[in-house]
């Protein structure tokens, strides 16, 4: 397989996405280790376990939309990625009188979950984002511009679609990220296109619901990162959308968000 010298691609918009994407997850990562945490911290002794503070959390951001109208979410770029861009500010359910402990998985409290939103628009619902993996692919990120700079040529493997590879990982050398599920344990591939922007492969998770039978079938155009939000506790950060194909999760770059 022969992958394209990078001194011959054009500059293009993902290009552009992929130095923005950087500099931004950076900044979050610098900004979240920087340890700012909010007043009222908990005691953890007889904490309720994280699943309860899922619940505490819903109900908090509930009520705070039917108080104020609006969402208790920080601010973020338009552009964010979906599962990325609505994080949840517990200093406003605070301010309101709303939640008086933070969750003590919460990065805020020391803990590896960033607590976002998801189905904004709908029915907002309380989910996770495991910092474990975005400081992961954060770093690997890195890992990457810095190849492409010395190299001139993308650190990839064999081709999985059209302008889609997989991440050679030895060519980045031994610090190079394993990045593991949250929600199933399973060690998950990662992707790298073209522009050199990266992407944890989420079709080993899909399949294992698919094949579990906790889910029907979805339409043919269903984006099944959404099965993943509804199934399970974290959402699927790094990702591009899913479709199926004979019973099987495929990339479908397609399927836009």
């Amino acid at each position: 397989m022969r992958i394209r010298n990078i001194s011959r691609m054009g500059r293009s918009s993902r290009g552009a996405f992929r130095i923005w994407r950087l500099a931004a997850s950076l900044v979050l990562i610098s900004t979240l280790l920087s340890g700012c945490l909010y007043g009222g911290q908990i005691v953890r002794e007889n904490a309720p376990a994280p699943g309860e503070y899922m619940l505490l959390v819903q109900n908090a951001v509930d009520q705070f939309q039917q108080r104020t109208g609006v969402l208790p979410i920080k601010n973020k770029p338009n552009d964010t990625p979906l599962y990325e861009k609505y994080f949840i500010d517990f200093k406003k359910l605070q301010d309101y009188g709303l939640l008086s402990l933070i969750p003590t998985n919460s990065f805020e409290n020391g803990g590896t979950a960033i607590y976002v939103l998801v189905d904004v628009e709908t029915e907002p619902t309380v989910k996770l984002l495991d910092l474990v993996s975005y400081q992961a692919m954060t770093k690997m990120q890195h890992m990457v511009s810095e190849y492409m700079h010395r190299n001139g040529q993308l650190p990839a493997g064999d081709e999985v679609q059209e302008g889609l590879y997989w991440l050679d990982r030895e060519k980045l050398g031994r610090n190079a990220e394993t990045i593991k599920s949250p929600n199933t344990g399973q060690t998950l591939p990662v992707l790298i296109n073209e522009d050199g922007q990266l992407y944890i492969d989420y079709s080993l998770d899909l399949r294992s619901l698919i094949t579990s039978g906790q889910v029907e079938a979805p339409a043919e155009d269903t984006d099944l990162r959404e099965l993943i939000v509804q199934q399970s506790t974290f959402v699927p950060v790094w990702s591009l959308p899913y479709g199926l194909l004979d019973g099987e999760p495929v990339l479908r770059p397609d399927l836009q968000e």
